[in-house]
């Protein structure tokens, strides 16, 4: 088996053509549902960044006992459980929570990683005297910072470097995921995990993604929404959301891209596809912005899940109505790849006999038991 995992972020359900959207065109996203099975009932699990990848690797929900963290030493980790039957994992990712603190110890359970940088507050590249004068103008006041180690001074030092559309983080992240394929497309038994941080805050896209969204704003670049609740002037909201539409754009063209490259190659026949976020995000819907400071409304936690499992090409253009979740990602990865879950063994915090994904203590050793086997 070989598949391909496509994990966007912060991508809206409702935005997208086959699930209704009409605001932006996503022809590839189309594309992609007629050669899938396209899950009507999918929705997050643990929020936000994190903890929702620790859910993905793990197959088990992680707010239940703990919130923004690293993998622990009793977690079970689908890549290394792939590792552990002889299926080579490969990660490329421009999202720099799995090399900070408290997100460590993610990236390091593929066989290999690539990490492209500059997203948001990478600490990336380093002016110490940045001409802020000039970048003072640019920027709206709710985006900038001078102060060191600021996420805003970080992106925006970032973003003099980010120029032509072949610069962008998740245009390097797609072309070094194509570049995998390339190398690797005839071998047998791995896994690519192609993950992005886009469309996620600050929606930053090319200058051609952005001609379809002009809102006529004339201020400086707004496209940078805080956590909150909405009280913006309506044109200001306006370019908010054009920025985003235009990040939606650039994420279909990109996944445009993969879609090409199966296609050339026919690797539809032996190759899975799964295509995915961690969450939705807030547009002023319930007269909010974004996450984590409102209820989880439905547009945060419904999300998009798309998947081609070769086994079965008859399920190409479907819908599924059964209820899933982000923790039922890690042993359906097992199963494309032919291996059993890992099952409780009974320890004092865990009685249960249950496949390891459906176990519900907070701290189950059992693991440790599994992997020793």
């Amino acid at each position: 088996m070989k598949a391909v995992f496509v994990l966007f972020d912060s991508l809206n359900r409702h935005v997208l053509a086959p699930y209704g959207g009409k605001r932006v065109p996503t022809p590839n996203f189309t594309r992609l549902a007629e050669r899938t099975a396209m899950f009507d009932r999918h929705y997050v699990g643990s929020l936000p960044c994190m903890p929702a990848r620790r859910d993905l690797q793990t197959g088990r929900l992680g707010f239940l006992h703990r919130s923004w963290g690293p993998l622990e030493p009793f977690d079970n980790s689908f890549p290394e459980l792939l590792h552990r039957a002889g299926s080579y994992s490969h990660l490329v990712t421009d999202h720099f929570h799995y090399f900070e603190d408290g997100g460590a110890t993610y990236h390091t359970r593929y066989d290999s990683y690539d990490f492209i940088r500059g997203q948001e507050g990478d600490p990336w590249k380093a002016m110490v005297q940045p001409p802020w004068e000039r970048l003072r103008q640019m920027y709206h006041e709710r985006q900038f910072s001078p102060s060191a180690r600021d996420k805003f001074r970080h992106n925006i030092v970032n973003r003099e470097f980010i120029k032509d559309e072949n610069e962008f983080p998740s245009v390097r992240c797609f072309a070094a995921g194509l570049e995998f394929l390339e190398q690797n497309r005839t071998a047998d038994h791995w896994l690519l995990q192609i993950e992005t941080f886009d469309p996620h805050e600050p929606f930053t896209a090319p200058e051609r993604f952005r001609e379809a969204f002009r809102t006529g704003w004339n201020g400086p670049v707004r496209d940078w929404p805080r956590y909150g609740r909405v009280d913006e002037l309506p044109e200001e909201c306006e370019e908010l959301r054009a920025n985003y539409y235009a990040v939606i754009a650039l994420c279909d063209f990109l996944i445009g891209q993969l879609l090409d490259y199966f296609d050339a190659h026919d690797l539809w026949r032996e190759t899975a596809l799964v295509v995915t976020t961690d969450h939705g995000f807030l547009l002023g819907e319930h007269d909010f912005w974004a996450k984590n400071r409102m209820n989880m409304y439905e547009e945060i936690v419904h999300i998009p899940l798309f998947l081609h499992d070769p086994r079965r090409p008859g399920r190409a253009g479907t819908r599924r109505s059964a209820l899933t979740q982000t923790i039922d990602l890690a042993p359906t990865f097992l199963d494309l790849f032919g291996r059993p879950l890992p099952r409780c063994r009974g320890t004092p915090s865990c009685r249960c006999s249950a496949p390891i994904v459906r176990c519900g203590a907070a701290h189950c050793s059992a693991i440790s038991a599994v992997r020793s086997t």
